[in-house]
């Protein structure tokens, strides 16, 4: 239960956040392109390497921190940081191929699910 108490808010204070911050960085830069998302996914992408990389050593007790930090604020903040990490650890685990098989499939099944969810609500609402 505490796990799911920490990741839930860390996943409060990222989501906060991400908003936060894609909103300071389009008070600067035009909407034309999305600046805001872009910043937000590079930043958590540093940051969960960051955390990773100092979780790692720390073993079982690292847990709830790491269900804390990397799992819910990041999650929050961001999942292409987690896509991130993902697709560094299998580049490291099982080499180039997996990693690319997940990132092919990863953009190509999350594009075509977003488009079907917007010709599904077209469809639906008339």
């Amino acid at each position: 239960m505490r796990t799911l108490l920490a990741i839930a808010i860390g996943g409060a204070i990222g989501s906060v956040s991400r908003y936060l911050a894609g909103a300071a960085v389009h008070a600067w830069l035009p909407r034309t392109f999305p600046w805001g998302t872009l910043a937000v996914n590079v930043t958590g992408s540093l940051l969960i390497g960051l955390l990773w990389a100092w979780l790692a050593g720390r073993g079982p007790a690292a847990e709830p921190l790491r269900a804390l930090l990397i799992i819910g604020l990041l999650g929050g903040f961001t999942t292409f940081s987690s896509f991130s990490l993902e697709t560094l650890l299998l580049i490291g685990q099982h080499g180039w191929l997996r990693a690319g098989a997940y990132v092919l499939a990863s953009v190509a099944l999350c594009l075509a699910g977003c488009r079907a969810g917007l010709v599904l609500a077209r469809h639906l609402s008339g």
